[in-house]
């Protein structure tokens, strides 16, 4: 099979022909329809990432169908679409997964980072971490569900019932979940990079009340500011924005340090935390509203050769939505 595979950090990805690879015990065979080309991709490139299993096929918003199943796996068939996320393994048993937080399990293992990804013809997973997903879409637009849509769901219940919602980082999570925050009716502020009109306009086009630049005020306070872009320096611009009572969440994986701010703009009951990871839940459920609003994500395709120039035009800010890999 054709592959994409990061030697090294802060080296570029190199196509590579590997074997095929069989399902190990409780885990299916998938032929990849389509991979997402997200920034935590980027972040894993650029060495900010601790310990990745390298060599690494990347990406983890996996579209397959399976070809085969390992010994004890069970709740897929042949031929079945299925999507494979961040998400990749857990031990099961420690406090964390015992509570329902398997995102916070110390040995959790992650697709594309520590296990095989999608940036690939053919790729292999758990089949306890996957989900069934439609046929009815075509397989590069759910791509973007598995993380960017996933992730900003988790961020999203992390701010409660927040009516008024400010998210930072107008791209493939905040797309996703402005489509969300429309379907339940929440006005949404955008902030962008400043002179960032392009997203400014796609906000607006999805909804937004009002589309301007980090740092400028909205015209309503927020009850909740999501931080999608990994800038440390949005967070005391968010926390600027909220109403008391509020909550800053940080979606990333990775962020640049936070510089120092002034109390008085977290007093007040303001909160700043940050998400880690998702769980198997949080899919379903988003995944149940995904096909309810229902969702429709905004991409750019790119074959899987040009996994490189998918992820220069991310990191240059040039995708309007998400960029997905497909390797037919």
């Amino acid at each position: 099979m054709r592959a994409m595979v990061l030697d090294a950090p802060n080296t570029p990805l190199r196509l590579a022909e590997l074997p095929v690879p069989q399902p190990g015990v409780g885990e299916i065979l998938l032929r990849v329809e389509a991979c997402g080309v997200c920034r935590t991709d980027l972040h894993l490139v650029d060495g900010e990432l601790p310990e990745p299993r390298l060599p690494v096929i990347p990406g983890h918003e996996i579209v397959g169908r399976v070809v085969a199943l390992g010994a004890g796996a069970s709740g897929f068939a042949p031929g079945q679409r299925v999507g494979v996320p961040w998400l990749g393994r857990t031990c099961g048993h420690c406090g964390y997964c015992a509570e329902g937080r398997e995102n916070l399990c110390d040995d959790a293992r992650f697709t594309g980072y520590q296990l095989p990804g999608g940036y690939a013809e053919y790729t292999v997973a758990d089949q306890r971490f996957c989900f069934a997903l439609p046929d009815s879409q075509p397989a590069a637009e759910l791509a973007p569900l598995l993380c960017a849509g996933l992730i900003g769901y988790r961020a999203l219940s992390m701010a409660g019932s927040a009516q008024h919602v400010g998210l930072y980082g107008f791209g493939a999570a905040a797309h996703i979940l402005a489509q969300v925050l429309a379907y339940q009716r929440r006005p949404f502020y955008a902030f962008t990079r400043a002179g960032d009109d392009a997203s400014q306009a796609f906000a607006t086009e999805l909804g937004a009340a009002w589309a301007g630049a980090a740092g400028e005020n909205a015209p309503d306070e927020l009850d909740a500011a999501l931080i999608f872009a990994p800038a440390g320096e949005l967070v005391p611009a968010a926390l600027r924005q909220l109403r008391k009572g509020g909550t800053v969440v940080c979606a990333g994986i990775h962020m640049s340090d936070i510089p120092s701010f002034p109390y008085e703009i977290l007093w007040g009951e303001r909160v700043i935390r940050s998400v880690a990871n998702l769980t198997r839940e949080d899919g379903r459920r988003f995944l149940e509203i995904a096909a309810a609003a229902p969702i429709h994500t905004h991409i750019e395709r790119f074959p899987l050769e040009r996994a490189n120039d998918a992820l220069l035009a991310l990191r240059r800010g040039q995708i309007q939505g998400a960029a997905v890999l497909v390797p037919a």
